[in-house]
């Protein structure tokens, strides 16, 4: 078992939503370098503040040193020479999908790259970002090789632990969550564990090989997809139908085996992601996934169904499209989290911008910088509580909109869609 007083050093790399929660938890034990390219993200941190809220200021600044050789805390840097002194990597970056939903390794290729240019003999790279079996051996084995001039299970050593974060959620945090974590050899796969369990209180979950961990979190986030997707076309139907599809999920709840899942958008970093890598890798393979496809062609066409919705019953209660005022309630990928990667609100507003209607967007959480630079839109959270619309989307169902007078933000003959089925029945609501 690992402890403090072994004086193990260690580095992470990208400290994002995944990768600093991560420090922060090793740092009350170990001596962590947190790297990251990003000079403002660097500054941010050492000034003791987190722009994605997963860590408080409070538990920052009481793992924060700006000393090196103290045994303990997190040192935030972006120069690769500090890492040096560390003798296992833990590797946190992306792992997106390109324009084509092709996944796009190329920030953990280039991490790995960072990686070998410090690495030792004895030392252990460990990989958390997301990928389809193979990549962590077939991928960046050879680039950490390469750029090392080290041989792979002779002098170095190599493992995977899936993240498991979930942006916003307070309670799964990741001390909180169990970790599978694997190795490249028994004994690499032993340290590794070890590693992690020094630090989870939930425990950890040693997998045979690091293949059979990176397929089972792959598949983790395809399960919940195929299962969105499935209630999604469910709303479809018996929207179709003219069926409450809320009224149905609640009685067919009723059975002790029934799986839980509602209607929505499905966007992130995982959900909106992985089930394309697991994709991409059955195809390489000979296999053409069926299900795993179909799950995600109903999911990406979410928006666009909501904006077509949307107009229609705006036409029907005979109101003028072309320069109708529809406010859109929410911007981030999930609710209570500032995180707009891969938003699916998005498909919304372009969808209806098609129609020439103006969109207002309204998101208290959102990073409205990040926002503006990734999708070209402008999150306007003080005007825009101020006037009438002829439509209101609740797209995300932030707790900050409890306290929202909808209402009041309604013209007299208004269309309010409501995606997350968390208004009350009185207001009159479209829902999925």
């Amino acid at each position: 078992m690992y402890n403090s007083e072994d004086n193990l050093k260690m580095s992470v790399i990208g400290l994002g939503y995944v990768g600093l929660p991560l420090a922060v938890e090793f740092a009350k034990k170990y001596k962590v370098f947190g790297f990251d390219i990003n000079e403002s993200r660097i500054a941010e941190l050492k000034a003791g503040y987190d722009n994605t809220l997963e860590v408080t200021e409070e538990a920052l600044n009481e793992v924060l040193t700006f000393e090196c050789t103290t045994l303990q805390g997190l040192y935030c840097t972006n120069e690769l020479e500090k890492l040096r002194s560390s003798s296992v990597y833990i590797v946190t970056v992306p792992t997106p999908v390109d324009k084509n939903n092709r996944p796009d390794l190329t920030p953990l290729i280039k991490a790995s790259a960072v990686v070998a240019k410090v690495l030792k003999k004895g030392d252990i790279v460990v990989y958390e970002s997301t990928v389809y079996p193979g990549v962590t051996e077939d991928e960046c084995v050879p680039v950490l090789e390469k750029g090392s001039g080290l041989v792979f299970n002779k002098d170095f050593f190599a493992g995977y632990s899936p993240e498991r974060i979930n942006p916003g959620d307070k309670q799964h945090t990741v001390a909180n969550i169990l970790k599978i974590t694997s190795g490249s050899t028994p004994e690499a796969a032993e340290k590794i564990d070890a590693l992690y369990r020094s630090v989870i209180n939930a425990g950890t979950y040693k997998a045979s090989s690091i293949k059979v961990a990176e397929a089972a979190k792959v598949i983790e986030n395809a399960q919940r997809d195929i299962n969105i997707a499935f209630v999604n076309e469910l709303a479809m139907i018996f929207n179709t139908l003219g069926i409450d599809t809320s009224e149905v999920l609640a009685a067919a709840g009723t059975k002790w085996n029934f799986l839980n899942f509602k209607p929505g958008l499905v966007g992130g970093h995982c959900i909106g992601v992985d089930p394309y890598y697991l994709a991409q890798k059955a195809q390489e393979a000979g296999y053409h996934p069926e299900i795993i496809l179909a799950g995600r062609r109903v999911n990406d066409g979410m928006g666009k169904y909501v904006a077509d919705q949307m107009i229609r019953k705006m036409i029907a209660k005979n109101i003028h499209i072309v320069g109708a005022e529809v406010l859109v309630l929410g911007f981030t990928f999930k609710e209570n989290c500032p995180d707009v990667r891969n938003t699916k609100v998005i498909d919304i507003i372009r969808r209806l911008e098609e129609y020439k209607v103006n969109v207002t967007i309204h998101d208290p959480w959102a990073n409205a910088d990040q926002a503006n630079h990734n999708y070209g839109v402008i999150c306007e959270n003080g005007s825009s509580k101020t006037r009438r619309y002829d439509g209101i989307v609740l797209a995300v169902a932030h707790q900050a909109f409890d306290s929202l007078n909808i209402a009041e933000l309604r013209k007299p003959t208004c269309v309010v869609y409501d995606i997350k089925s968390v208004l009350p029945q009185s207001m009159e609501t479209v829902r999925l």
